[in-house]
């Protein structure tokens, strides 16, 4: 009886499928009922998504926006200046097409009863205050438990306000 390697009947296999996959100069042509037939009707056709089609990441129409000329779909100074702010706290997500940082607890050593997370928020493609938005969440450990702690609004105030000076200061210094 003969003896078949699976491993050699699968590369075969895959072979002869990749080799009829190869092009031809076929062309088809289907008349409709305006006259035009194949390529020359369905390139005419409108879009749902109007001329250009839809444009998940940013083609030449948004460049002119302003958003620093990278391939990321928020602003690129707020995101650059978010990442440098909060540099110093261990990253758990960050996500450049959601606009979305969400850093780890921290505990600084001056205060090991007390820990903090920050999440930013960049919500435009523009360098506006209104785009950009931080969260601050603070815990004190008491009792064997961390407990949630008030946040003041001051430190939220703090933490934006240093990621748009940073913001601002990028945005300068690419122009230059």
């Amino acid at each position: 009886m003969p003896s078949f390697n699976f491993r050699t009947v699968l590369a075969a296999l895959s072979l002869i499928g990749v080799t009829a996959c190869g092009s031809s100069d076929v062309q088809y042509a289907y008349p409709d009922d305006t006259g035009r037939t194949g390529g020359d009707f369905y390139e005419q056709q409108e879009t749902v998504f109007g001329e250009g089609g839809l444009d998940i990441f940013g083609g030449e129409s948004k460049k002119e926006e302003g958003g620093g000329g990278s391939g990321i779909a928020v602003n690129s100074f707020l995101w650059r200046a978010s990442l440098d702010t909060v540099s110093f706290l261990p990253l758990v997500s960050a996500d450049p097409f959601g606009g979305v940082i969400i850093t780890d607890w921290y505990v600084a050593p001056e205060t090991p009863n007390e820990r903090v997370k920050v999440q930013i928020y960049i919500l435009d493609r523009q360098l506006r205050s209104d785009g950009l938005r931080v969260s601050v969440f603070r815990e004190r450990f008491n009792d064997g438990r961390w407990i949630a702690d008030k946040v003041t609004e001051r430190t939220v105030e703090t933490i934006e306000d240093s990621i748009l000076s940073r913001a601002r200061e990028l945005r300068v210094r690419s122009q230059v």
